[in-house]
């Protein structure tokens, strides 16, 4: 068998009839079912990180005389 014979029976178009398959509905689903996961255990790793609260309490006055009344 030559090169172009080989390389022309490896070329050839085939057509797939089947719509759709069990193996691909589960390949989907095993995806999701990874993402969520995934994404769940980001959300644990990132609530477990102890950010620094502030240590000085912030208290403003605001004066009644800066407001308007717009209606």
């Amino acid at each position: 068998m030559s090169y172009f014979e080989n390389n022309k029976y490896y070329m050839q178009f085939e057509k797939k009839t089947r719509i759709g398959s069990t193996r691909g509905i589960f390949g989907i689903l095993i995806k999701f079912i990874l993402v969520f996961l995934v994404i769940g255990i980001a959300i644990i790793l990132i609530d477990r990180i102890n950010f620094p609260t502030p240590v000085k309490k912030i208290e403003q006055i605001i004066k009644n005389e800066n407001f308007k009344i717009v209606k």
